[in-house]
């Protein structure tokens, strides 16, 4: 199968640049796994789709504001560096702009020598181990200096007032580089209709890092290999997961970062495994789902590892359609756009 099965044309005015003012004002394509058929809805309809028994599946992480501007300390020049995953110890595995000349004993200052930075190693794909040296609290350095890390299409700038914009209202685990974004358009008044409806709302962990949004630049896609991201799922929430397969629910992820953390970390009869690993799982068409039954999702670029999870779960040729389709009803697409509710 090639990339270039899951290109799809949009239109620039199509990608979202900013938040709606309310979360669950979004449009929400609503798609049938079965034959293919299509509703338009917005996102505080879900209820409607939804059923006593059924269980919602979110991921709990929460964005870090981990890109950092910088400065060499021997030349001055100007760097970038997106925090992606926390090795311990102070040592961070980064993205570094520009990282030519980004080698091992280069020193970083941040913030007028607040926070100092040296590169120890280089890894895999051209990332640095990046071992920070600093007083006090990293998270609230972090705060003070960092800015959100969103996605470059994205070429507004969210304001610092409006930084939770880019967070889940359920988000409480920190290390995560970017949002799970299916999950912003939830408010806290919409998911306590669901649980009053008798909806069971289990939370996992999967902190996004470049596994997620890296691009895939070969054309066959099974040569594609995807950067581990960190998951975690605890005892009581694979209980209530198994629980409610057991008693006939349906399990609906939301988010394609639920999904990877299910399949992850359940066994081939579907059974979810509490517990903690790396995940590189890559999921495409051939996949055989073995935890998921209902999927939200937002609306993924073309080409993407995300688009080919999506495409695996409810058909290539269904989800392109869909995508036309949202193109033609003009939907917002990406991180601040609008969703799709799979079942």
């Amino acid at each position: 199968m090639l990339t270039s099965d899951f290109v799809y044309d949009l239109p620039p005015e199509l990608i979202a640049q900013d938040p709606l003012a309310e979360r669950s004002a979004s449009q929400l394509l609503v798609l049938s796994k079965e034959d293919g058929s299509t509703l338009h809805r917005h996102f505080r309809d879900l209820t409607q789709y939804l059923k006593a028994g059924d269980c919602l599946v979110l991921n709990d992480t929460r964005v870090i504001p981990a890109r950092l501007m910088g400065v060499k300390e021997d030349t001055g020049a100007i760097v970038e560096v997106l925090l992606l995953k926390c090795l311990g110890d102070r040592e961070w595995e980064c993205l570094v702009k520009p990282g030519k000349k980004a080698r091992p004993g280069c020193r970083l200052v941040f913030g007028d020598g607040l926070l100092h930075g040296e590169i120890i190693e280089l890894l895999e794909e051209g990332n640095r181990r990046i071992r920070f040296d600093y007083d006090g609290i990293f998270e609230e350095i972090l705060d003070r200096l960092g800015e959100m890390p969103l996605p470059p299409y994205i070429t507004h700038k969210l304001p610092r007032e409006q930084r939770e914009r880019y967070q889940t209202v359920y988000a409480r685990e920190e290390g995560s580089a970017a949002a799970p974004t299916a999950g912003l358009h939830f408010t806290k008044e919409l998911l306590d209709e669901i649980r009053d409806m008798g909806v069971e709302t289990v939370f996992v962990t999967l902190h996004v890092g470049l596994g997620t949004f890296r691009p895939v630049k070969c054309e066959d896609i099974s040569e594609h290999h995807m950067h581990t991201e960190y998951c975690r799922i605890d005892e009581e929430a694979a209980e209530r997961i198994n629980a409610c397969r057991k008693a006939g629910g349906r399990i609906i992820c939301v988010g394609t970062t639920s999904v990877r953390t299910l399949e992850s970390l359940s066994d081939d009869d579907g059974i979810v495994r509490a517990g903690e690993k790396e995940t590189g799982i890559f999921i495409y068409p051939g996949y055989r789902f073995k935890a998921v039954d209902g999927l939200i999702t937002n609306f993924h670029l073309p080409g993407s590892t995300l688009l080919m999870l999506v495409s695996a779960f409810a058909g290539r040729e269904r989800v392109l359609a869909a995508y036309k389709d949202a193109v033609k009803e003009k939907y917002r697409f990406f991180s601040f756009g609008d969703a799709m509710l799979i079942l």
